[in-house]
């Protein structure tokens, strides 16, 4: 049984939509909540399967805690055990692949991109130190 995710990464989009197709589409999260506000999503939450999530939103006008969050600038560490299924979606999607896939001296097989506004995520087999 995957854990309930008990961190969550909190990103802000432009288009917020199109963020969480590529999100699903091509890193392979599933979409467990999206609140839409008129042509906007007021928040949403993604889950990976392997376990994980991340919360976002689009960027509105001054909103409390999230009103200096600009998108593109959050970074995130994804595990996964299909990194190769992925780095192939990410290319044929024509995402930007910042470090080609690449086995570590610490054991993970891992490749980075950015995500269509900016943000940058790293998928890969390294779980944390034990």
């Amino acid at each position: 049984m995957t854990p309930e995710p008990n961190v969550w990464p909190a990103l802000r989009y432009d288009d917020a939509p199109a963020a969480i197709r590529f999100l699903v589409d091509v890193l392979g999260f599933t979409e467990t909540l999206v609140v839409p506000e008129g042509d906007l999503i007021a928040h949403a939450e993604l889950r990976r399967p392997e376990g994980g999530a991340v919360m976002l939103g689009s960027v509105r006008p001054p909103d409390g805690v999230h009103d200096t969050m600009k998108p593109g600038t959050g970074a995130v560490y994804v595990v996964s055990d299909e990194v190769d299924e992925i780095y192939a979606r990410a290319r044929q999607a024509g995402a930007e692949i910042t470090a080609e896939l690449t086995d570590t001296d610490y054991g993970s097989h891992t490749f980075s991109l950015r995500d269509p506004e900016g943000n940058s995520w790293t998928i890969g087999t390294y779980r944390g130190a034990a």
